[in-house]
């Protein structure tokens, strides 16, 4: 992924998004730049910083959508943040620094998940041996026996001997067994490992969540770890134990490093309803705790240092991209530092009854497909027409013309009426194919486009 050029990642783009060529254009160009940027010494790498790209259009036309597949095809950590989250508490609104520490435990689990990924052939063969010899009576469960093993300190490490020719015989019998596949059904006793909740009252007080969190770890690495006995089938052991030796393989201390250094060079936040918090005047004056989020969040895109607990943060290199529909207010009333900021603006399109009708049929991910996988499951075969397809796109754009745009997501809405009673009584249509044609989408949605209140409710 590390060779996309830019007319790559829009073709890849087109694949899920339908129409919005100039914001895929635009992202696509910052996503070559930052490859573009590895390549350079270092004593000019460090002063090219990303262009920020702030998007411009009413809801459900893909500003989300874009951003979250250019994360994906690239694996880059991403997060959605709404901006007005940071208004709800205080004068000026929440840490913004938890930004970037949500970020950096998404990176951590990212890698975490891929670390388990490359380790998990050895930890399942570890898994294995560990259940062949608690099989055959080689290796018993551990039971902590004073005060002081509760928490570890005088609990000594058992060494597992060298099993004598006849236990040898006995785990060998086993274990062809259980190639074979006869014990999967069987019981097996094993140690299950548990971190007792810390109860709330222990962590933290409204609004502290920073406080909240790091007292929250803090009781759980002090709390004695749970011990328990588990009774369950050798099927079940067998990925228990897995997970177990995973954790034991997994060098964490390098599972840290790598998610700050993918934080730091390839991250990408999209922050939204970014038109929520531009300040305006009201009858009390000036509207400062709005303006005071956009100071807020100013350092965090400008560049700075955040302190997560698995280091420091740069937050130089990270893409931002910040979207609002900009019905009431414009960009220019943003604050100026902070337009300064995002020197990409892409005005993305309302869709036409053509957009509509593509959303329905063309991605990868299209509506229509999913309708049709859901109720194949049982069984049932359905079939659209062109002319039904037409019929539910115009109708999309013509109640986004009389009420609210909420642009594909009315797909969603129209398709949801169309199919209900199909999918209500979908055993009965079990092994048969269902047309749905123009006047099949007519009838399920006349009656309720004739009532206008109804159709605002329903539609």
């Amino acid at each position: 992924m590390n060779d996309l050029t830019p007319q790559q990642i829009v073709a890849e783009l087109d694949r899920y998004i339908i129409g919005q060529h100039r914001a895929k254009k635009a992202v696509a160009v910052a996503l070559r730049n930052r490859q573009r940027r590895r390549s350079l010494p270092p004593e000019l790498r460090d002063e090219i910083r990303p262009k920020n790209i702030l998007m411009i259009g009413p809801t459900g036309v893909g500003k989300t959508e874009i951003a979250r597949r250019l994360a994906r095809l690239v694996n880059a950590p991403f997060l959605k943040v709404e901006a007005t989250k940071f208004t709800e508490v205080g004068y000026v609104g929440r840490d913004v620094e938890s930004i970037i520490k949500d970020l950096a435990e998404i990176a951590v689990r990212m890698v975490k998940e891929e670390k388990t990924a490359a380790l998990r052939e050895k930890a399942r063969a570890n898994a294995e041996r560990r259940l062949l010899r608690i099989l055959a009576g080689l290796e018993k469960p551990k039971q902590a026996k004073g005060p002081f093993d509760l928490f570890g300190v005088f609990a000594p490490e058992k060494t597992q001997s060298a099993p004598d020719p006849e236990e040898q015989g006995r785990l060998e019998m086993l274990r062809e067994r259980y190639y074979r596949g006869e014990l999967e059904d069987e019981m097996v006793q094993i140690e299950v490992v548990e971190t007792p909740p810390v109860p709330s009252g222990m962590v933290g007080i409204g609004g502290l969540d920073e406080i909240g969190q790091g007292l929250q770890e803090f009781f759980s690495a002090m709390l004695p770890k749970k011990v328990s006995l588990r009774q369950v089938t050798v099927a079940e052991a067998r990925e228990i134990l897995t997970q177990q030796e995973t954790e034991k393989l997994i060098d964490w201390d390098d599972v840290y490093r790598e998610a700050v250094t993918r934080v730091e060079e390839s991250g990408i936040v999209f922050i939204d309803e970014i038109d929520k918090i531009v300040g305006g005047y009201g009858e009390n004056g000036p509207d400062v705790s709005r303006e005071g989020v956009q100071r807020d969040i100013l350092p965090i895109v400008e560049g700075t240092t955040v302190w997560t607990k698995y280091g420091p943060v740069k937050t130089d290199y990270i893409l931002f991209i910040a979207a609002g529909a900009f019905h009431v207010s414009k960009p220019s009333e943003l604050i100026p530092e902070f337009q300064g900021r995002f020197p990409i603006r892409v005005e993305l399109e309302s869709l036409t009854v053509e957009d509509f009708e593509r959303i329905l049929v063309e991605p990868e991910n299209a509506l229509l497909r999913q309708e049709k996988a859901l109720l194949e499951s049982e069984g049932l075969q359905l079939e659209f027409t062109k002319e039904a397809i037409r019929t539910m796109a115009e109708l999309a754009y013509q109640l986004n013309k009389e009420n609210e745009n909420i642009g594909a997501r009315r797909l969603y809405t129209i398709l949801e009426q169309v199919l209900e009673d199909i999918s209500f009584r979908a055993v009965e249509y079990k092994g048969q194919t269902v047309r749905i044609d123009e006047n099949f989408v007519r009838e399920r949605l006349d009656p309720i486009l004739k009532t206008t209140d109804l159709s605002r409710y329903i539609l």
